[in-house]
């Protein structure tokens, strides 16, 4: 070969080599491999890529500060991302700091998104495995939204079903189109309003009750709160309890005596015989007769006499105020009913 035809082959080779060179510089140029900057590795682990590729950029909180080296499967539910990061930026990520697999606008290219944690943590170093945080992709997304879809043309159907029948229901129409039914609402909401009034004030008379039982008001009241009265009370029923017994006495008193009364007539001798023969039986029956007719008297003057008490005198009277209002209250009632309507 001649030398000519050398010459002609080495320029081949080398303008060959030159485009090859050229061609791989742009391709690392392009996929942001920094050939003229130091970097540094760290990792991350994701249960799904969601179609990360080696070359992807890696960003932190939105600046680019590397690319995605290389991907690699751990196990079936592990896959390991080996970026490259700026070597500037080694102090500002941190142990700490969240990784995450995001997408350049809504249907661009996969990324690798790096967020910084609000604790404390001390700086990156080569080969270190970052936190990550799983984010919805777009498949979910448009899967969730089919569903949502799918809903709202459901509620759609099932309210177009709804309108119909109302729309076919003469009753509904019937209803609505009844021109009383205005003013009988409007009756029942005036007669709910008087009935609302009208328990309202119920109730404040009732609290105002309550109150002036509480403050010792009125005869409750006074035998609520008022222990001298309870006490005085207390004294009247056992002084009644003590007649009543004295009652009870002379009635078993009387009973034993109708006992021998009857034994008497039954047997033949004994009282009634002495009775038809001896006259000073009949004077000492006699005055017994009188004692117990004033034993009588007396207790009934006790019983007066508990009523005109001074410790339940007061007690009579209301009771006696009481039945007087419960009469007017009576008669005007009936006045109002026999009151003629407008």
């Amino acid at each position: 070969m001649s030398v000519q035809g050398k010459s002609n082959v080495k320029l081949g080779l080398f303008v060959l080599a030159g485009l090859f060179l050229l061609i791989l510089t742009l391709y690392l140029i392009g996929k942001n491999q920094h050939l003229f900057g130091s970097n540094f590795e760290v990792k991350a682990r994701f249960r799904n890529v969601s179609g990360l590729t080696s070359g992807n950029n890696v960003r932190f909180s939105g600046i680019q500060v590397g690319t995605v080296k290389g991907i690699k499967l751990i196990a079936d539910t592990s896959i390991e991302v080996t970026m490259l990061i700026d070597e500037g930026m080694r102090s500002y990520i941190h142990k700490n700091s969240l990784a995450s697999i995001g997408t350049e606008g809504l249907m661009g290219n996969k990324i690798v998104n790096i967020m910084p944690d609000k604790e404390i943590a001390p700086p990156v170093k080569e080969g270190d495995l970052l936190p990550t945080q799983r984010v919805i992709n777009t498949d979910e997304m448009l899967q969730t939204l089919f569903r949502t879809n799918n809903n709202i043309a459901d509620i759609s159907e099932a309210l177009k079903s709804t309108v119909d029948r109302i729309n076919n229901s003469s009753a509904l129409w019937g209803i609505l189109n009844e021109s009383s039914l205005a003013a009988n609402m409007k009756t029942s909401l005036l007669n709910i309003r008087q009935a609302s009034m009208h328990a309202s004030d119920m109730t404040g008379d009732l609290r105002d009750i309550i109150l002036d039982i509480k403050q010792g008001k009125g005869s409750v009241g006074a035998l609520l709160t008022d222990t001298s009265l309870a006490y005085n009370l207390q004294e009247a029923v056992l002084k009644i309890r003590s007649v009543g017994d004295k009652a009870a006495g002379l009635a078993d008193e009387l009973n034993k005596m109708a006992g021998n009364i009857r034994q008497d007539i039954t047997e033949g001798p004994g009282t009634v015989h002495a009775l038809l023969k001896d006259s000073g039986i009949v004077t000492k029956l006699n005055t017994s007769l009188d004692n117990v007719q004033k034993g009588t008297e007396a207790f009934s003057q006790d019983m007066e006499a508990l009523k005109h008490n001074f410790l339940l005198r007061g007690y009579f009277r209301k009771l006696e105020k009481k039945q007087q209002k419960k009469a007017r209250e009576g008669q005007q009632g009936l006045a109002a009913e026999e009151k003629p309507r407008p």
